[in-house]
């Protein structure tokens, strides 16, 4: 653009120095004016009109001469331009980044109950959140536990405290007399969950209980996923967990992965307004999260889990009385290092293209035995498929390698389409059904 400015400023300037040439030029031919030592006879005064009409006829043709030579300049200039044009490479601009005050806003909802030790969980979501704002920590607090009450109260304004009101106890059948705990629990959670999208109107969030502690990227996670549940009805959670996570259990080296399960694995999830306006009016009484894994709620979708935890438990002492934690919750890797998942494509995770990708790898990759695969270490070799074809099967193998074995409503734990992925001697392991498999049999809880 500079270019072309330039050559129709030299242009003019060629034009006007031209023209001025050309006056002094008819200025001074002899005769053409008539100056103080200019005889003014008649003879003189009747070729005055014939040398004006020469005059003008010079300057006409010199005007044509004119235009041709800007015509020229201007065909010049557009010539450069489009030549300029074309030697540019052709970019796709980026979309403007989203300012804060446009990001979505996603509360983390911490449920409180006994444990002073609530600070490890608080510490580290504030630690890892990367604006207040958007993700405002809220603690819902039953139990009316005044050493937990004053911990959460050391916050300050970093936090907000709600408190459960009905402090009672839940009638119960009698023969669940022993799991008044859970009863509680599951009371607690409708009345927190109904504070968070009812009292506060937020159209999403994240749950956790206070015994959970937080990866680095747990906020970028989430922020990443939260797209994918809101366009695609086949999802109804995404959450932080994954049930075969143990150390040995998972490729750490690749963090990056998601995976769709059909297992609700709850322990920090992620969930929209939509699905609590769905499950509110038939909150169950107790054993909320089970009742979550029954086909009547999950009415045949999937959430979105990590191949790597991004939250661990340190919370033994509970109401379950450390069921599964000295066997397996103990174990579980918390990643430790950040995975950038907002700048990453995850469309991989939509129901068709995920259908097509990941059962190709299952099915595609070669059937072993178990005692082929514990006798040999698989780091450099590729995927392979151990096959099960009944529930009693399924438990043997999953015992065999270490894998949690309990299934509800005939669901494994991180399982898809009957699938558990995992890694076994550093090797990719698809445990599965065969491929005509038609669907999970409630009868194998």
């Amino acid at each position: 653009m500079l270019k072309k400015t330039s050559l129709a400023l030299g242009g003019a300037a060629l034009f006007l120095a031209w023209n001025g040439l050309l006056l002094l030029f008819l200025w001074g031919r002899p005769g053409s004016a008539p100056g103080p030592q200019s005889p003014r006879h008649p003879e003189s005064s009747r070729q005055l009109p014939a040398q004006l009409l020469q005059l003008a006829q010079d300057a006409e043709a010199e005007l044509r001469r004119q235009r041709e030579l800007l015509l020229q300049i201007q065909k010049f200039s557009l010539q450069q331009h489009q030549q300029r044009r074309q030697k540019t490479p052709k970019t796709t601009p980026k979309p403007p980044a989203l300012e804060e005050e446009e990001l979505p806003v996603i509360p983390v909802l911490v449920l409180a109950c006994d444990r002073s030790s609530v600070r490890r969980c608080l510490d580290k979501l504030l630690r890892y959140r990367p604006s207040a704002r958007r993700f405002p920590v809220i603690v819902s607090q039953d139990c009316g536990h005044a050493e937990t009450a004053r911990v959460i109260a050391s916050y300050g304004q970093a936090v907000a405290h709600i408190r459960q009101p009905d402090l009672s106890d839940v009638p119960v059948p009698p023969e669940h007399r022993k799991f008044q705990g859970y009863y509680k629990i599951s009371r607690h959670y409708r009345w927190a969950l109904g504070q968070v999208f009812r009292t506060f109107r937020y159209r999403a969030a994240i749950v956790v209980e206070d015994d959970l502690e937080v990866a680095p990227d747990f906020f970028e996670y989430f922020q990443a996923v939260l797209p994918l549940l809101r366009r695609d009805p086949s999802l109804w959670c995404a959450s932080a967990w994954n049930d075969n996570g143990k150390e040995a259990l998972v490729d750490a080296g690749r963090a990056e992965l998601l995976y769709r399960t059909d297992f609700f694995p709850g322990l920090g999830w992620l969930l929209l307004a939509e699905l609590w306006d769905e499950l509110e009016p038939k909150w169950p009484p107790a054993f909320w999260d089970d009742w979550m894994r029954q086909p009547e709620q999950r009415r045949g979708r999937s959430c979105v889990r990590p191949e790597v935890s991004r939250t661990m438990t340190f919370g033994r002492k509970g109401v379950s009385h450390g069921q599964f934690f000295d066997q397996y919750l103990k174990f579980i890797k918390l990643n430790d290092r950040f995975v950038p998942f907002t700048q990453l494509d995850l469309s991989y995770l939509t129901k068709d293209e995920y259908e097509r990708s990941f059962l190709h790898q299952v099915y595609s990759a070669p059937e072993v035995q178990l005692e082929e695969l514990q006798k040999e270490a698989g780091k450099d070799l590729g995927p392979v498929r151990l096959q099960y074809r009944g529930r009693d099967s399924f438990k043997a193998l999953a015992k065999a390698l270490g894998l949690m074995d309990d299934l509800k409503s005939g669901v494994p734990r991180a399982g898809y389409r009957g699938v558990v992925s995992f890694v076994c001697r550093g090797r990719r392991v698809f445990l599965a059904p065969p491929s005509d498999w038609t669907g999970y049999d409630p009868s194998w809880s």
